[in-house]
């Protein structure tokens, strides 16, 4: 067995020098896992369990458990068609990571995978008998889809400019990798009584969107007594979007980096302990608060944290992770370029490079390199862009963190070769100027292939992408439009200035696809804003309906005016919902048969849902 090393590498066991009086027991780290190890063991495992309940010798029930916690989902398809849903803590990617998408997308999908708003990729369409070898594949690159999926802790998420933001307090990067190496495989965390998620930002713009999320996690700084300034946290906690959102509070005004992972684990373990187990819509942490009361949760996370170095798994001081990689800020130097929520891009160039530097490059890190988007659009990337990808990273070699909107970020580059990057991409398809403009539409899978989606989110998606294209607004900045399949909020519709969610509608005796539009959510500033209900659109009305409220935001508002003040100062929803009510009207079947047809479909709408195995 391995000696327990204290956090400078020296063995400990608890007592003081030879000779001297006993002290205090200190807590004692304990040695380093082998997570390849680990993962090669569950695999194993995992492929007896798949043999075992395809010759029918486990039940259906038991073997979901195991099947969501290794990160694979059933499809609406039905049969063996599997989603595998990829975890890449903080977005980090690599080229060898890359190249492996390419192989998964190619041998086992539909020959393209896609980005989620956590910062995975997945795939659709593999057979289970084949997840094995796809587990295998992915572990030679030092990736896992453990506890990607299931009542467990998700995929650590960080703001995709983290070690490269003008504004940062603290690199998050190295913080959400401890935290994702911590819990996986952890028994803490597998079997909650729902998912768990957290996120990092390293300011309070929250790029990582902290503020709905179990634990949100944003870097401060504070002032002490004797002039000398503390870099740390502060923690917010049951925070939560789906059918009822819920903002993240304050847990306490400052955690410092020694505590930050005792508190994350010390609401882990409140959450185990207090959580609802018998009705899963109201399991989730966020529900806590409205049967305690935040000041009772914040009491017992505080609680169970000063207890936590009595446990064998305390995770106490800093992390390996971060004193091996260090968690300074990027600073700043010469011209900053503005980040977060609803960035108001102005395109100014006839140039197609400069209209892609203008819209997709930030600038201001202190060693004079900057950070550039490539362009995804609903979040897919095919087996050759895949390629690409790897293909440019070490070409430019380049630090690369997929994003929260579905998109790649190339980081620590030469502004000198932004030139040589934007031709590279456009080669691959991904150099338009989407980030931060109107056309960076966000997704969910949808009724593509979610159980529980109602409506083809995708389908609208494109259609509203589209719409924008023709009607020269595609590139307006300072609108961000998300859309999901259903109520749950995987696109996170509540979080955007524009958002819609897929619901049955019924008209002239026949269903059809709607949306539910919301105007004015907002995150950022440690403050967040969900949208407000506006009206319900009939499917084919929608893009006409976002295109509308675009083009009054366009031509209406004040320079450097954001979405959400515009919608305040233009009468709020209910004047925005008059402006659009002519659009909430139905034809009959034979005046627009369309309008029973959902995006992407042939057949007559139908509203066919079944077991949630994924909802919010």
């Amino acid at each position: 067995m391995t000696t327990p090393t204290a956090q400078n590498g020296q063995q400990t066991t608890g007592r003081g020098p030879v000779g001297t009086a006993p002290t205090s027991p200190a807590p004692v780290i304990p040695a380093p896992r082998d997570l390849y190890a680990e993962q090669q063991r569950d695999i194993e495992r995992f492929e007896i369990t798949i043999d075992q309940y395809l010759r029918g010798e486990i039940a259906e029930d038991v073997f979901r458990v195991m099947r969501l916690n290794n990160g694979v989902y059933g499809q609406r398809q039905g049969g063996t068609n599997q989603m595998i849903r990829i975890k890449f803590p903080a977005g980090t990617i690599v080229p060898e990571q890359f190249e492996m998408m390419a192989e998964i997308a190619t041998e086992f999908s539909r020959g393209w995978g896609h980005i989620t708003t956590r910062q995975n990729i997945q795939f659709h369409f593999v057979e289970l008998s084949r997840i094995p070898e796809v587990l295998r594949r992915i572990s030679r690159v030092g990736l896992t889809s453990r506890e990607a999926c299931g009542d467990t802790v998700r995929n650590v998420a960080a703001c995709h400019l983290a070690g490269a933001c003008p504004h940062e307090k603290l690199d998050v990067t190295p913080w959400a990798e401890a935290v994702f190496e911590h819990f996986v495989r952890n028994p803490l965390g597998q079997r909650l009584p729902r998912k768990f998620k957290v996120n990092f930002s390293g300011c309070s713009t929250d790029c990582g969107q902290a503020m709905f999320n179990d634990v949100g996690v944003v870097a401060v700084t504070r002032t002490r007594d004797d002039g000398s300034v503390e870099s740390g946290f502060r923690v917010y906690i049951a925070g939560g979007l789906g059918a009822t959102p819920h903002p993240a509070l304050a847990l306490e005004d400052f955690t410092s980096r020694e505590d930050l992972l005792p508190t994350i684990e010390a609401a882990l373990r409140v959450f185990d302990q207090t959580g609802n187990r018998e009705n899963k819509l109201r399991a989730r942490m966020k529900w806590l608060v409205d049967q305690l009361g935040i000041d009772e949760v914040r009491r017992r996370v505080i609680k169970v944290r000063h207890t936590l170095p009595a446990s064998s798994s305390w995770p106490g001081g800093i992390p390996t992770a971060v004193s091996a990689a260090g968690d300074e800020p990027a600073g700043t130097a010469g011209e900053v370029t503005e980040v977060g929520h609803g960035v108001r891009v102005t395109l100014r160039s006839r140039d197609p490079y400069e209209r892609w530097a203008e819209a997709s490059v930030v600038r201001g890190t202190k060693d004079g390199l900057v950070s550039a988007v490539a362009y995804a659009q609903l979040g897919d990337i095919t087996a050759a862009q895949f390629r690409g990808l790897a293909a440019i990273q070490r070409r430019f070699s380049a630090d690369v963190r997929l994003s929260n909107r579905q998109n790649v970020v190339f980081r620590s580059v030469d502004p000198a070769r932004l030139p040589e990057l934007f031709e590279a991409l456009a080669a691959i398809g991904m150099a338009l100027p989407g980030a931060e403009l109107a056309r960076d539409v966000v997704s969910c899978p949808g009724a593509d292939t979610c159980n529980i989606a109602v409506t083809q989110s995708r389908g609208l998606a494109k259609a509203i992408g589209d719409r924008l294209e023709e009607e020269g607004l595609a590139e307006v900045g300072g609108v961000r439009i998300n859309i999901s399949g259903c109520s749950n909020s995987c696109g996170q519709h509540h979080a955007s200035d524009i958002g819609l969610f897929g619901a049955e509608r019924r008209a002239h005796g026949r269903s059809l696809p709607g949306y539910q539009l919301l105007l004015g959510g907002h995150v950022g500033d440690e403050q967040i804003h969900f949208g407000q209900k506006t009206l319900r659109l009939p499917a084919r009305n929608a893009p006409e309906g976002v295109a509308r409220v675009v083009r009054r935001f366009a031509a209406e508002r004040d320079a450097g005016e954001s979405f959400r003040g515009w919608l305040d100062r233009a009468g709020g929803t209910t004047a925005l919902a008059a402006d659009l009510r002519d659009l909430d009207h139905v034809p009959t079947p034979d005046e627009g048969p369309d309008f029973f047809v959902d995006y992407d479909e042939a057949d007559p709408f139908t509203a066919e849902v079944s077991e949630s195995e994924c909802a919010t």
